[in-house]
Parts: C-alpha cells; structure tokens; sequence
C-alpha cells in the first residue's frame, strides 16, 4: 500500500457506515461526515485496506469482532474531563447522597451506574464524592459504581487510571493528595484504594440492560447527543424501568428530554427523577 494513496468516500460507502453504526450501537453519524472520513482514513491506510467499501466488507465478516471493536474505537468522541459539569457533582453530594443514606441505611448498598464512562474521569470523580461524603463509614457500604462504555480502547485508559498532571489541575488539592500519587514527573495515577471503589466493564446501551438491582442513579451524560431522538427515547425508557422510585437521572448540561415520551420528574436542568 503506497503512502499518500487516496481514499474516496463514495456516497454510497458512507450510507454503508451510518446504517451499521445505526443499526447495532444507535449512534447517529448522518451529519458527521468529515468526522468520518478525517477518522477512517488513516486507519485503512496504516492497516492495508484500498477502500472504506473494502474495510465495511472486513467489519461485516470478522465473526470475532475485532474489527466492530476498532470501527467503534474511531468513531465515538470520548472528550471528557476531571470536574466536567462539576455542578452535578455537588448536587450528588449535597442533596441526592444525604437522601441516599437515610433511605437505605439498613442495607448500606447503593447501585450507581456511569453509563457513558470514557477514559475513566467520570466515575473516578464519582467515587471521590462517595468517599469524600461517607468519610470514615465508607467501609460499612457498598457504593460500587459501574462504569460502562461502548470502546474498549477508552476503557483500557480509565482501568490504568494514569493521568497527565494539567489533566488534575482543576481538582481540589485535597482530592489530588488523597486519591491520586505521583507516577513521574508529568503523569499520577488512581491510587489503589480508589480504583477498587469502580468496575469498569463494555458495554452497548442498545443491548438490554444487565441490572438485577434496581439503580439509584444514573450518569449517562453527553452520549446521547448521538442518538436519534426514538432510540434516545426508548434507551430512557429502559433506564427508568431499572431505577428505583425516587432515583436521580443526571444528563449532560447540553442536553434535553422529551418529557412527552418518557416518564422522568423534571427537577432542573439536566437533573431529572424517578
């Protein structure tokens, strides 16, 4: 395969693309095009494809998936950061945990589910709120938080938990003392005692979903900005039928509700109840 060898995105080769991402992850790429095209190009050429036609035609035949897995590893955003929308946080910690904790302290078991985990910012800062807000009673509950997401690369990244330092910088230094230790001179990772508080674990959000427990709540930010507005619909509908009565569903701040077509309370913007 020549270096500098050109790719065309035929019409119908994108068409090709949109509907398999549709059709088996529910993410919409339609208006995504140069996204598509900047994102594939150098993967077919370093992996020895002659056209997207070619590299459609692998992903459709690969019976293991590999090559699902990387097409889905190029395509999705996983921008995300420490403190992100840090305004939900402090409503976790001020008003949902204190609910959480008169509620169920007979059993001690929280189900927190990060439903659009990327690189791993998300649920660690959600576990620094647990640990921050139980203090010395956290080892008497079980605040696991489940973290999903569709790309196993990010996944890899967020079970490392190695994170560049100017990634840390809008983090409380307490926090950073705490739950952080230096790797090297540029880099700290998630301290051990921290890690544990999180599964990490891929998943589809258009599969049905593995809950035997009912959830008491639910990130699932910035992820269905991708979504056509029936999927998206339907995915809130599931989610709220794995909830239990009173849990709190936290959106990205961007992002809205039909309240027509789902079931949700409003509470305020980008914060909705069970």
């Amino acid at each position: 395969m020549g270096v500098g060898k050109e790719y065309t995105l035929t019409d119908r080769a994108f068409q090709r693309i949109v509907e398999y991402i549709r059709g088996n992850y529910g993410i919409e790429l339609g208006q995504k095009r140069v996204i598509v095209e900047g994102r594939m190009k150098n993967y077919l050429s370093a992996n020895g494809y002659a056209s997207y036609e070619q590299y459609m035609d692998a992903v459709e035949a690969d019976r293991t998936g590999k090559e699902a897995k990387s097409l889905v590893d190029m395509l999705t955003t996983n921008h995300t950061f420490f403190m992100r929308e840090f305004e939900h946080f402090e409503y976790f910690q001020k008003v949902v945990l204190p609910q959480l904790k008169e509620k169920e302290k007979k059993k001690r078991d929280l189900h927190i589910w990060c439903a659009a985990a990327s690189s791993g910012e998300e649920p660690y800062m959600i576990a620094m709120v647990l640990s921050d807000f139980f203090g010395l009673e956290h080892a008497k509950w079980d605040t696991t938080v489940l973290a999903t997401d569709i790309s196993t690369k990010v996944l890899q990244k967020a079970v490392r938990g190695v994170y560049d330092n100017d990634q840390l910088s809008n983090i409380p230094n307490s926090w950073k003392k705490r739950y952080f230790k230096s790797l090297n001179a540029t880099q700290s990772v998630v301290v051990e005692e921290l890690k544990k508080q999180v599964m990490f674990r891929q998943f589809n959000l258009m599969d049905p979903l593995p809950f035997r427990k009912k959830l008491h709540v639910v990130f699932i930010r910035n992820v269905m900005i991708y979504f056509e507005d029936e999927t998206k619909n339907q995915l809130l509908n599931r989610i709220y039928d794995c909830m239990e009565p009173g849990g709190y569903l936290f959106i990205g701040t961007t992002e809205t509700i039909d309240r027509d077509e789902t079931r949700f309370q409003y509470i305020k913007p980008s914060i909705y109840r069970k």
